[in-house]
C-alpha cells in the first residue's frame, strides 16, 4: 500500500537499472495469485493441521527477504526478493488468518468481519506513508529495509501467536474439493468484475505522489500525504459497506454497483478535469477514490453468501475460505494486467492538447484507464439483475 514512497526512493538511485515499478508489480501478482492455490492446499486434510506453521515460515521468510533486499543494487534483485520472495512469504501468512476468520464468521456477519480487517489496513496504509517516508529521508534505503524487515517478523510473529484457531477448522476434513461453485454464473460474474475493477485500482496509488510533484510541485513530504488521504476514508467506508450487507440486507450487487460508479465518478470529475492545476482537486479525488475504492473488497462477504446461497439451492458443497481465495487471485491478475498496462499507458501520454485539463497531461491515458476500469467493475449488478430478469420470463 506504501510502494509508491519506495518507488520514489528507487528511482532516486540513478544505479539502478530498469523500471522499479515492476517491483510493485511483481508483489502484487505473486501475493494474490499463489493465495488461491494456498486456500485450497490448506483446506486438504494433510495440510489444514499445519496452517499455523505455514503462517510462520511465511512471516520468516518475509522478514529475511526485506533483509536481504537492503543489500540490493540492481532492479533484478528487487524483483526477486521483494516481488517474489517477501511477497510469497505475505501470502503464507495472510491466507491461513483468512480462513480462520471466515470460519470463526461462518454463522453469520461475515462481511462485518471483512471489513474490519480490510479496515485495519487502511489503518496501518494511512500511517506508514509518513513513516516511512521520514525513514527514508533520514535513515536511506538500506536502513529502512532492514528496521521493516525487523517489524514484519514480530509483528507477524505476533499476530498469528494471537489469531485463535477455530476448533471446526481443526477438526474439519474434505474428502474432496468442492468445485461445483465453477459450473454457476455467480462466481464469474463477481470474479470477472473484481478483475477488471482491480486493473485500476493499484493505479492511483503508484503514481499519485509522482503526479502532484510533477504538475503541482508539492513538496515530496506534501505528495506522501497522498497516499495517505487515499487510504485514510477507507477506515470508515470498508466497514460501512460491510454494515450495509449484514444488518441492512443490501444486496452485495448493489453494494458493488455503488462502490464502482463511486470510484468512477471520481475519476473522471475530480482527478482528470483540472487536478493538475487545482490542489484541492487532487485532494479531493484522493479522498473520494480512497472511500469508494476501498470499500470495493468489503462487498466480498457479500458475494461469497450469494454463493454459499445458490450452492444449497443446489444442494451443492462450497468452500468459501477457498472461494475467498480465488477471489484474491481475480485482484490480483487484475494488479498485474494494471500494472503493466500503466507503463504503456504513460508512454501513450495525453489525451488532449489541452494542457488545463489532467487529460491533457502525460497521465490522461492513465486517467481514462483507471476510469473505465471502476465503471466496468459494477457491471455485475446489471449482469446479475438481467439473468435473474431472465429467469424470471423463463
Amino acid at each position: 500500500m506504501t510502494f509508491g514512497i519506495f518507488q520514489s526512493a528507487y528511482d532516486g538511485q540513478h544505479k539502478l537499472g530498469g523500471s522499479t515499478g515492476v517491483i510493485g508489480t511483481t508483489t502484487n501478482g505473486v501475493m494474490y495469485l499463489s493465495m488461491p492455490v494456498l486456500s485450497t492446499l490448506l483446506e486438504k486434510e494433510n495440510w489444514a493441521p499445519w496452517q499455523r506453521t505455514i503462517a510462520i515460515i511465511g512471516a520468516a521468510l518475509s522478514a529475511v527477504s526485506f533483509l536481504a533486499s537492503s543489500w540490493c543494487t540492481d532492479v533484478g534483485q528487487y524483483i526477486l526478493l521483494q516481488g517474489v520472495l517477501a511477497a510469497l512469504g505475505n501470502a503464507m501468512m495472510y491466507t491461513p488468518t483468512t480462513l480462520w476468520l471466515d470460519a470463526w464468521f461462518r454463522g453469520g456477519n461475515r462481511a462485518t468481519a471483512y471489513s474490519v480487517a480490510f479496515s485495519i489496513k487502511n489503518i496501518v496504509g494511512t500511517g506508514t506513508p509518513f513513516l516511512m517516508f521520514a525513514m527514508l529521508q533520514s535513515l536511506g534505503i538500506s536502513q529502512t529495509l532492514r528496521i521493516w524487515a525487523a517489524a514484519v517478523f514480530v509483528l507477524g510473529l505476533a499476530g498469528v501467536a494471537l489469531m485463535p484457531v477455530p476448533p471446526a477448522a481443526a477438526s474439519r476434513r474434505h474428502r474432496s474439493i468442492p468445485w461445483s461453485f465453477l459450473r454457476h454464473q455467480t462466481f464469474y460474474i463477481y470474479a470477472i468484475a473484481n478483475l477488471v475493477f482491480s486493473c485500476g485500482y493499484g493505479l492511483p496509488q503508484t503514481y499519485l505522489s509522482a503526479y502532484a510533484t510533477r504538475y503541482l510541485h508539492l513538496p515530496a513530504a506534501e505528495s506522501t500525504a497522498m497516499i495517505a488521504l487515499f487510504n485514510a476514508p477507507g477506515i470508515l467506508s470498508t466497514i460501512g459497506f460491510g454494515l450495509l450487507s449484514d444488518k441492512l440486507h443490501v444486496s452485495s450487487s448493489t453494494n458493488t454497483m455503488i462502490s464502482a460508479a463511486g470510484s468512477a465518478i471520481c475519476v473522471f470529475l475530480l482527478w482528470g478535469l483540472k487536478s493538475n492545476t487545482i490542489t484541492g482537486l487532487l485532494i479531493s479525488f484522493a479522498i473520494g477514490f480512497g472511500f469508494f475504492a476501498s470499500a470495493y473488497s468489503s462487498t466480498w462477504g457479500g458475494w461469497i453468501n450469494d454463493m454459499e446461497k445458490e450452492a444449497a439451492d443446489h444442494n451443492e458443497a462450497i468452500n468459501s475460505g477457498m472461494v475467498y481465495g480465488f477471489m484474491n487471485g481475480a485482484r490480483g491478475l487484475g494488479y498485474i494486467a494494471g500494472g503493466l498496462s500503466g507503463v504503456g499507458l504513460l508512454n501513450f501520454g495525453a489525451l488532449s492538447s489541452s494542457k488545463e485539463w489532467a487529460f491533457g497531461t502525460q497521465y490522461g491515458a492513465l486517467i481514462l484507464f483507471t476510469g473505465i476500469s471502476s465503471a466496468v467493475g459494477g457491471w455485475s449488478v446489471l449482469w446479475k439483475n438481467w439473468s435473474c430478469l431472465t429467469d424470471t420470463r423463463t
